[in-house]
């Protein structure tokens, strides 16, 4: 009996730890790395794209992710751009300003010898505000909610030259946040909401077309 209360209190302590280091677990759906499931930490923010929204993204996203170039805004978990890595895009920039968020997504990184990937530790504004040499296919922008972060990437991704002509950019935000402003060359294609998480589709068409009209 004695050594079965001290097992037991070994067990609780052990997830008594557990639940302080706040570990998690991020299961890629489909794809080369099918089902395989990668830690995660539990840090303020951080907010995984359900398995649910996951299906339906990568299900209107079936014909594109293949060979992309796929810009992940904030990388969080990493969910998005490592299921877009295991149906082969064929390079990930991720960018993420928690750096234990950060250096776990490299180590997952490591762990499935994943090389055509980049993990940026670094404020995605600041980065979008650099711009870039070589524009992306695919690009999510699933930000910390009620922080007005969407509106401020939409902005920089548009003036920046960050998107290739015809990229596919989704978008994941608070349900209740029913206005938002997008660039007149952002082309609404899908939209759903599940719970409090609203998400929506766009693709970029370089020049604007809405102000072509017959007379």
């Amino acid at each position: 009996m004695a050594n079965n209360r001290a097992n037991n209190k070994q067990v609780t302590k052990s997830q008594t730890a557990n639940k302080k280091a706040g570990s998690g677990q991020v299961r890629i759906i489909a794809g080369q790395w099918r089902s395989r499931k990668l830690p995660i930490h539990d840090l303020d923010g951080l907010r995984p794209t359900t398995d649910r929204v996951r299906e339906t993204l990568f299900n209107w996203l079936a014909n594109d992710i293949a060979h992309a170039r796929v810009l992940d805004c904030f990388g969080g978990s990493g969910a998005l751009a490592l299921e877009s890595l295991s149906r082969y895009a064929s390079y990930a920039k991720i960018i993420e300003l928690q750096r234990p968020a950060a250096m776990q997504l490299k180590a997952n990184l490591n762990t499935l010898k994943c090389d055509n990937a980049e993990v940026l530790n670094a404020d995605t504004l600041v980065v979008l505000q650099n711009g870039c040499e070589q524009g992306f296919d695919v690009v999510f922008i699933d930000p910390p909610f009620r922080k007005g972060l969407a509106e401020k990437t939409i902005q920089l991704l548009d003036s920046k030259a960050w998107l290739n002509d015809g990229a596919l950019i989704y978008v994941e935000i608070e349900s209740e946040l029913t206005q938002m402003a997008v660039p007149a060359t952002w082309q609404p294609l899908k939209d759903k909401t599940a719970g409090q998480v609203s998400y929506r589709l766009y693709q970029y068409q370089a020049e604007d077309t809405s102000a072509n009209t017959e007379e």
